[in-house]
């Protein structure tokens, strides 16, 4: 990966920062499945993973051919949570990377809300990392694999999206961080990543692909510093 022009990194958050999209995504095919649209837990990935609750209900009433019954999305948001709070840890280490490229600036680019994103990074204790450089797609006319809000995340930190690096889990969050011009590293650290995930990024457009954060640093730092000491 070319580091010379890098100036900032933005982070996608569930499976990037939090360890979120294994309960959350059983929360879901749980929800699911007791109304009657018989889900797993892999369907649940593969179907939902990385979108916004607007375009996930879009998806899921398009399967099940109703709407969903009143109270649904608050009942499995709830219940979401509850797991969360019990289950929620940081992607393996992340809070160490987070320290070590505190020079550059950061911003977090997510589908999920912002009461979501500010609860669990209290929660981590990582919000200090990133103050109000926090930016979710649920306000925005199009959420990923659209670009959208990954532009607003470089408009936000006031820098050419070129010069940013994305890091993504989701082969949507990828589609997105690329169409918007950004470097793209696809993450494969979280408890829900299976087997050929990578494959998966890669082919949704990812420049490389790291199996930890400090593969990421490798990609990211490795080069610019060893042109640093010539």
């Amino acid at each position: 990966m070319e580091t010379a022009s890098l100036r900032a990194i933005v982070f996608d958050f569930d499976g990037v920062i939090a360890d979120s999209e294994a309960p959350a995504n059983r929360v879901l095919a749980e929800c699911l499945s007791e109304i009657g649209l018989a889900t797993s837990y892999e369907d649940a990935l593969d179907l939902y993973c990385g979108h916004r609750w607007a375009d996930c209900i879009e998806r899921i009433e398009a399967r099940l051919g109703r709407r969903l019954p009143e109270g649904f999305v608050a009942d499995c948001q709830a219940r979401t949570w509850e797991r969360v709070l019990r289950e929620i840890a940081a992607v393996p280490g992340v809070a160490s990377f987070l320290e070590r490229c505190a020079h550059l600036p950061r911003a977090v680019a997510s589908s999920s809300t912002t009461d979501w994103l500010d609860g669990v990074l209290a929660r981590l204790g990582l919000a200090h990392h990133f103050g109000d450089r926090i930016f979710s797609a649920a306000g925005l006319a199009r959420g990923k694999p659209h670009p959208d809000i990954y532009l607003r995340a470089a408009a936000g930190l006031g820098i050419a999206p070129r010069e940013c690096a994305a890091i993504e889990d989701s082969p949507i969050g990828v589609a997105a961080a690329a169409a918007a011009s950004m470097r793209v590293v696809g993450l494969c650290a979280a408890s829900h990543i299976r087997p050929g995930h990578d494959e998966r990024l890669l082919a949704a457009g990812a420049h490389h692909v790291a199996h930890s954060y400090r593969e990421v640093e490798a990609l990211l730092f490795d080069a610019a510093r060893e042109r640093s000491r010539d």
